[in-house]
């Protein structure tokens, strides 16, 4: 692989942002750009003052001085807008991850990316990401089968982005968790048919608004398409100070199994995780893909990609000849 360091910058400095730069720090290979942000850049101060701190809308100025942009804003506001109008001048990785609407946001950004000739993978993470390639796997190898995924327990930052945008909602997480009775079908290997409402079941910790109405504000939760109207859900209503002590913490996980068959012989594949941060995670899963973006950019390639397209090997900073010697 060639000797370049790959200049990335990140769009957007919340959780997935710090976490990036956090990545950034370990990857010798890779060095950090710049942030951008909506913010007054004078108000933010990193733990590496040498990485400039830029404005998110004057972005376009910089593109001769970033290799790989990481799209760190949210999917139900930011991404839809960002991804589309940056991917117009950088190469690109983002998590965009509301699944229904996966195949439009792929389109937008994959017109944007072609017409200025980028490259941008989308839906990059644990899943969408690690958790989809695991379910092409299954289904693949596995013809004859069901494939289960099971999140959680654990905070959805996508889901709690969406409740805090909420009109009355002053902070909130919410909590994704596997009912116990449809894990213990599957893993006994059933394969039983469940619906979205039998897999999980949404819980929201919500701190209002001072005068907020609170009915309004758990009508409009439960019944938030792609979000919240499927499941479940259940809506507590805390004070500050409980969110900051008991929810302060970011963990989250699940599983994926296929259970099928080859002949006569029952077969299962399963890959779990377990993190005790599920930005810190997913933002070491961004920065990957990111050196995987541009090694595929200057092979050429332009256009929309999801993690189904990515060679492995791309994700890591060992050449080919030093995987196949150490790894295979």
């Amino acid at each position: 692989m060639a000797s370049h360091t790959i200049r990335v910058g990140i769009a957007g400095y919340g959780n997935l942002g710090r976490g990036a730069l956090a990545a950034l720090a370990r990857c010798p290979d890779m060095r950090p750009a710049g942030v951008f942000t909506r913010r007054d850049p004078a108000s933010l101060h990193l733990a590496d003052p040498a990485v400039p701190v830029l404005p998110l809308d004057q972005a376009e100025a910089y593109r001769d001085q970033i290799d790989v942009m990481i799209l760190c804003g949210g999917s139900k506001n930011d991404l839809p807008a960002q991804g589309p109008d940056l991917a117009r001048w950088f190469t690109t990785v983002d998590s965009y991850d509301t699944h229904a609407r996966i195949p439009q946001y792929f389109k937008a950004v994959d017109a944007a990316a072609r017409e200025h000739g980028n490259l941008s993978i989308i839906a990059v993470g644990w899943d969408p990401g690690l958790f989809s390639i695991q379910r092409l796997m299954g289904e693949a190898i596995l013809p004859t089968g069901t494939t289960y995924t099971f999140w959680g327990k654990g905070l959805s930052q996508g889901h709690s982005d969406a409740i805090r945008r909420v009109p009355g909602v002053r902070a909130g997480v919410q909590y994704t968790i596997p009912v116990p009775e449809a894990v213990e079908r599957v893993r006994a290997g059933e394969q039983p048919s469940l619906s979205t409402r039998e897999k999980h079941r949404r819980e929201c910790h919500v701190v209002l608004e001072p005068g907020a109405d609170a009915r309004a504000v758990e009508q409009a939760i439960i019944t938030m398409p792609d979000y919240f109207a499927d499941y479940d859900t259940t809506v507590h209503f805390i004070d500050e100070a409980t969110l900051v002590q008991e929810h302060a913490g970011m963990p989250h996980g699940g599983f994926v199994i296929r259970s099928g068959q080859t002949v006569a012989e029952r077969q299962t594949m399963e890959f779990s995780l377990k993190l005790d941060s599920n930005p810190a995670f997913t933002s070491s899963v961004l920065v990957a893909y990111a050196r995987a973006a541009w090694r595929m950019k200057t092979a050429g390639e332009t256009g929309a990609r999801t993690v189904f397209d990515v060679a492995p090997g791309l994700l890591s900073p060992q050449s080919p000849e030093a995987l196949r010697a150490a790894l295979l």
